[in-house]
Protein backbone atom coordinates (compact mmCIF):
# COMPACT_ATOMS: atom_id res chain seq x y z
CA UNK A 1 0.00 0.00 0.00
CA UNK A 2 1.87 3.50 -0.80
CA UNK A 3 1.66 6.29 1.29
CA UNK A 4 -0.97 9.41 0.88
CA UNK A 5 -1.05 11.55 -2.02
CA UNK A 6 1.29 9.55 -3.95
CA UNK A 7 0.58 8.62 -8.13
CA UNK A 8 0.19 5.10 -7.29
CA UNK A 9 -2.25 5.89 -4.19
CA UNK A 10 -4.43 8.21 -6.28
CA UNK A 11 -4.49 5.92 -8.90
CA UNK A 12 -5.84 2.80 -7.09
CA UNK A 13 -8.20 4.47 -4.81
CA UNK A 14 -9.89 6.24 -8.24
CA UNK A 15 -9.37 2.42 -9.19
CA UNK A 16 -11.46 1.44 -6.00
CA UNK A 17 -14.06 4.00 -6.47
CA UNK A 18 -14.84 2.60 -9.53
CA UNK A 19 -15.01 -1.07 -8.95
CA UNK A 20 -17.33 -0.67 -6.19
CA UNK A 21 -20.45 -0.01 -7.48
CA UNK A 22 -21.93 -3.25 -6.25
CA UNK A 23 -21.39 -1.67 -2.59
CA UNK A 24 -23.45 1.00 -3.36
CA UNK A 25 -26.15 0.17 -5.63
CA UNK A 26 -26.51 -3.35 -4.06
CA UNK A 27 -26.14 -2.50 -0.11
CA UNK A 28 -29.29 -2.88 1.14
CA UNK A 29 -29.28 -6.24 0.24
CA UNK A 30 -25.91 -6.72 1.88
CA UNK A 31 -24.90 -9.15 4.14
CA UNK A 32 -24.18 -6.65 7.04
CA UNK A 33 -27.09 -4.86 6.97
CA UNK A 34 -29.85 -7.80 8.20
CA UNK A 35 -28.39 -7.29 12.03
CA UNK A 36 -30.49 -3.75 12.31
CA UNK A 37 -30.33 -2.68 15.98
CA UNK A 38 -31.91 0.39 17.67
CA UNK A 39 -33.06 1.85 14.54
CA UNK A 40 -35.72 5.14 14.96
CA UNK A 41 -37.87 5.99 12.10
CA UNK A 42 -36.41 9.37 12.35
CA UNK A 43 -33.15 8.11 11.16
CA UNK A 44 -31.39 8.05 14.39
CA UNK A 45 -30.41 5.06 16.56
CA UNK A 46 -30.13 4.33 20.01
CA UNK A 47 -27.67 2.03 21.95
CA UNK A 48 -28.62 -1.34 22.80
CA UNK A 49 -27.19 -1.00 26.28
CA UNK A 50 -25.67 1.75 28.14
CA UNK A 51 -21.86 1.95 27.70
CA UNK A 52 -19.78 1.32 30.59
CA UNK A 53 -16.50 3.17 29.68
CA UNK A 54 -14.24 4.53 32.18
CA UNK A 55 -13.66 8.66 32.55
CA UNK A 56 -10.73 8.70 30.76
CA UNK A 57 -12.35 6.67 27.55
CA UNK A 58 -15.50 9.42 27.87
CA UNK A 59 -13.21 11.82 27.67
CA UNK A 60 -11.49 10.68 24.56
CA UNK A 61 -15.20 9.62 23.16
CA UNK A 62 -16.46 13.48 23.64
CA UNK A 63 -13.52 15.27 21.74
CA UNK A 64 -14.83 13.42 18.75
CA UNK A 65 -17.56 15.59 17.77
CA UNK A 66 -19.86 13.57 15.91
CA UNK A 67 -19.31 10.13 17.54
CA UNK A 68 -22.38 8.24 17.98
CA UNK A 69 -21.34 6.14 21.14
CA UNK A 70 -20.88 2.19 21.06
CA UNK A 71 -23.47 -0.65 20.60
CA UNK A 72 -20.34 -3.45 20.83
CA UNK A 73 -17.43 -1.85 21.38
CA UNK A 74 -16.48 -1.46 25.70
CA UNK A 75 -12.82 -0.13 24.96
CA UNK A 76 -11.30 2.66 23.35
CA UNK A 77 -8.72 0.63 22.85
CA UNK A 78 -10.15 -2.21 20.88
CA UNK A 79 -12.36 0.51 18.77
CA UNK A 80 -9.66 2.39 18.20
CA UNK A 81 -7.64 -0.65 16.60
CA UNK A 82 -10.33 -1.70 14.36
CA UNK A 83 -10.84 1.93 13.10
CA UNK A 84 -7.07 2.04 12.31
CA UNK A 85 -7.30 -1.20 10.44
CA UNK A 86 -10.37 -0.16 8.32
CA UNK A 87 -8.83 3.26 7.44
CA UNK A 88 -5.73 1.70 5.91
CA UNK A 89 -8.51 -0.50 3.05
CA UNK A 90 -10.20 2.87 3.26
CA UNK A 91 -7.67 5.66 3.22
CA UNK A 92 -8.74 9.31 3.07
CA UNK A 93 -6.90 11.06 0.32
CA UNK A 94 -7.66 13.76 -2.01
CA UNK A 95 -10.44 12.35 -3.51
CA UNK A 96 -12.56 12.50 0.13
CA UNK A 97 -12.65 11.24 3.18
CA UNK A 98 -11.39 7.59 4.23
CA UNK A 99 -13.66 4.71 6.37
CA UNK A 100 -13.14 6.83 9.94
CA UNK A 101 -14.27 10.27 8.37
CA UNK A 102 -16.80 8.13 6.54
CA UNK A 103 -18.22 6.74 10.08
CA UNK A 104 -17.39 2.73 9.02
CA UNK A 105 -15.91 1.53 12.19
CA UNK A 106 -19.48 2.77 13.88
CA UNK A 107 -21.43 0.74 11.46
CA UNK A 108 -19.00 -2.19 12.11
CA UNK A 109 -20.17 -1.59 16.00
CA UNK A 110 -23.73 -1.45 15.03
CA UNK A 111 -23.47 -4.69 12.86
CA UNK A 112 -21.12 -6.72 15.11
CA UNK A 113 -24.45 -5.91 18.21
CA UNK A 114 -26.87 -7.56 16.17
CA UNK A 115 -27.46 -10.66 14.20
CA UNK A 116 -24.64 -10.20 12.02
CA UNK A 117 -22.18 -10.49 14.73
CA UNK A 118 -24.18 -13.31 16.69
CA UNK A 119 -24.38 -15.02 13.27
CA UNK A 120 -28.15 -15.59 14.33
CA UNK A 121 -29.59 -16.70 10.96
CA UNK A 122 -27.16 -19.18 10.34
CA UNK A 123 -26.01 -22.83 11.63
CA UNK A 124 -23.51 -22.62 14.04
CA UNK A 125 -23.13 -26.28 15.35
CA UNK A 126 -21.06 -28.98 15.59
CA UNK A 127 -19.28 -30.52 14.41
CA UNK A 128 -16.19 -28.55 13.36
CA UNK A 129 -14.02 -29.46 10.21
CA UNK A 130 -12.09 -27.36 7.72
CA UNK A 131 -14.45 -27.67 4.93
CA UNK A 132 -13.57 -27.44 1.00
CA UNK A 133 -14.05 -23.11 -0.32
CA UNK A 134 -16.94 -23.93 -1.75
CA UNK A 135 -18.43 -24.62 1.96
CA UNK A 136 -17.76 -21.65 3.38
CA UNK A 137 -17.47 -20.69 7.01
CA UNK A 138 -16.59 -23.62 9.21
CA UNK A 139 -15.60 -22.60 11.91
CA UNK A 140 -17.31 -22.20 15.36
CA UNK A 141 -16.83 -18.62 15.74
CA UNK A 142 -19.25 -16.06 15.70
CA UNK A 143 -18.41 -12.86 13.91
CA UNK A 144 -18.32 -10.89 17.14
CA UNK A 145 -15.96 -13.54 18.32
CA UNK A 146 -13.78 -13.27 15.32
CA UNK A 147 -13.70 -9.37 14.89
CA UNK A 148 -12.60 -10.13 19.02
CA UNK A 149 -9.66 -11.94 17.41
CA UNK A 150 -8.54 -9.91 15.00
CA UNK A 151 -8.50 -7.28 17.10
CA UNK A 152 -6.20 -9.07 19.65
CA UNK A 153 -3.89 -10.30 16.83
CA UNK A 154 -3.28 -7.10 14.60
CA UNK A 155 -2.76 -5.50 18.22
CA UNK A 156 -0.24 -8.97 19.34
CA UNK A 157 1.70 -8.87 15.84
CA UNK A 158 2.11 -4.85 16.21
CA UNK A 159 3.51 -5.08 19.51
CA UNK A 160 5.43 -7.97 18.84
CA UNK A 161 7.14 -6.31 15.21
CA UNK A 162 7.25 -2.89 16.23
CA UNK A 163 7.12 -2.54 19.98
CA UNK A 164 3.41 -0.75 19.93
CA UNK A 165 -0.23 -1.29 19.28
CA UNK A 166 -1.62 -1.16 16.06
CA UNK A 167 -3.19 1.99 15.95
CA UNK A 168 0.26 4.08 17.21
CA UNK A 169 2.67 2.41 14.44
CA UNK A 170 3.83 4.14 11.52
CA UNK A 171 0.75 3.31 8.56
CA UNK A 172 3.72 1.44 6.12
CA UNK A 173 4.05 -0.82 9.14
CA UNK A 174 -0.02 -0.99 9.51
CA UNK A 175 -0.08 -2.22 5.97
CA UNK A 176 2.74 -4.75 6.21
CA UNK A 177 0.57 -6.40 9.05
CA UNK A 178 -3.12 -5.86 7.03
CA UNK A 179 -1.19 -7.52 4.29
CA UNK A 180 -0.14 -10.60 6.09
CA UNK A 181 -3.47 -10.84 6.89
CA UNK A 182 -4.92 -10.60 3.08
CA UNK A 183 -2.19 -13.68 2.39
CA UNK A 184 -3.60 -15.84 5.05
CA UNK A 185 0.26 -15.66 6.95
CA UNK A 186 -0.71 -14.18 9.95
CA UNK A 187 -1.22 -16.10 13.35
CA UNK A 188 -4.41 -16.24 14.62
CA UNK A 189 -3.36 -18.04 17.57
CA UNK A 190 -6.07 -20.91 16.95
CA UNK A 191 -6.26 -23.57 14.79
CA UNK A 192 -7.43 -23.33 11.11
CA UNK A 193 -10.58 -24.73 11.70
CA UNK A 194 -10.74 -22.42 14.48
CA UNK A 195 -10.19 -19.20 11.82
CA UNK A 196 -7.83 -17.78 9.34
CA UNK A 197 -6.55 -14.72 9.19
CA UNK A 198 -7.23 -14.23 5.50
CA UNK A 199 -11.09 -15.25 6.50
CA UNK A 200 -10.75 -12.28 8.78
CA UNK A 201 -9.23 -9.92 6.21
CA UNK A 202 -12.08 -10.85 4.38
CA UNK A 203 -15.02 -9.99 7.24
CA UNK A 204 -12.76 -6.39 7.49
CA UNK A 205 -12.88 -5.42 4.20
CA UNK A 206 -16.40 -6.91 3.44
CA UNK A 207 -17.31 -4.32 6.84
CA UNK A 208 -15.50 -1.22 5.32
CA UNK A 209 -16.87 -0.75 1.66
CA UNK A 210 -20.66 -1.44 3.51
CA UNK A 211 -19.50 1.07 6.01
CA UNK A 212 -18.81 3.79 3.66
CA UNK A 213 -21.30 3.13 0.91
CA UNK A 214 -24.20 2.03 3.24
CA UNK A 215 -27.73 4.43 3.85
CA UNK A 216 -26.46 6.87 6.65
CA UNK A 217 -29.48 4.90 9.06
CA UNK A 218 -27.01 2.59 9.58
CA UNK A 219 -24.00 5.06 10.78
CA UNK A 220 -21.47 4.61 8.03
CA UNK A 221 -21.40 6.93 4.81
CA UNK A 222 -21.70 9.94 6.78
CA UNK A 223 -23.06 12.91 5.63
CA UNK A 224 -24.00 10.66 2.34
CA UNK A 225 -19.90 11.58 1.43
CA UNK A 226 -19.15 7.81 0.01
CA UNK A 227 -22.44 8.41 -2.35
CA UNK A 228 -20.88 11.54 -3.33
CA UNK A 229 -17.37 10.47 -4.56
CA UNK A 230 -19.12 7.71 -6.71
CA UNK A 231 -22.07 10.29 -7.82
CA UNK A 232 -24.53 7.42 -6.62
CA UNK A 233 -27.59 9.47 -6.11
CA UNK A 234 -28.79 7.51 -3.07
CA UNK A 235 -32.65 7.00 -2.60
CA UNK A 236 -34.56 9.36 -5.30
CA UNK A 237 -38.37 9.34 -5.34
CA UNK A 238 -38.39 9.86 -8.81
CA UNK A 239 -35.98 10.90 -11.86
CA UNK A 240 -38.76 12.12 -14.66
CA UNK A 241 -36.99 15.67 -14.27
CA UNK A 242 -33.54 14.08 -15.49
CA UNK A 243 -34.62 10.69 -17.43
CA UNK A 244 -35.02 12.18 -20.66
CA UNK A 245 -31.58 14.14 -20.85
CA UNK A 246 -28.39 12.66 -23.07
CA UNK A 247 -26.05 14.19 -20.31
CA UNK A 248 -24.76 12.25 -17.21
CA UNK A 249 -26.39 14.25 -13.76
CA UNK A 250 -25.00 14.93 -10.71
CA UNK A 251 -27.71 14.68 -8.14
CA UNK A 252 -27.58 15.90 -4.49
CA UNK A 253 -28.41 12.18 -2.91
CA UNK A 254 -30.90 11.80 -0.52
CA UNK A 255 -30.81 8.71 2.20
CA UNK A 256 -33.97 6.75 2.79
CA UNK A 257 -35.18 8.82 6.21
CA UNK A 258 -34.92 12.76 6.13
CA UNK A 259 -32.78 14.75 3.79
CA UNK A 260 -29.26 14.74 5.12
CA UNK A 261 -27.26 12.93 7.74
Amino acid sequence: MAEKGSNEKQFSRRDFLKTTGVATGGIIGGSLLGGLVGFRMDGGSEPAAENTNTEEQGQEEASHEEDPGWMFFTKQHDFDTIAAAMERIFPEDDLGPGAIGLGAPYFLDMQLAGDYGSNTKEYMQGPFHEGLPTQGYQARMTRAQYFTLGIERLNAIANEDYDDDFANIETDQQDTIIESFMNGEADMGVSAVGGTSAHFFGLLKQATIEGCYCDPMYRGNRNMEGWRMKKFPGHQHAYVNEIQNDEFQEIEPLPLYGGSH
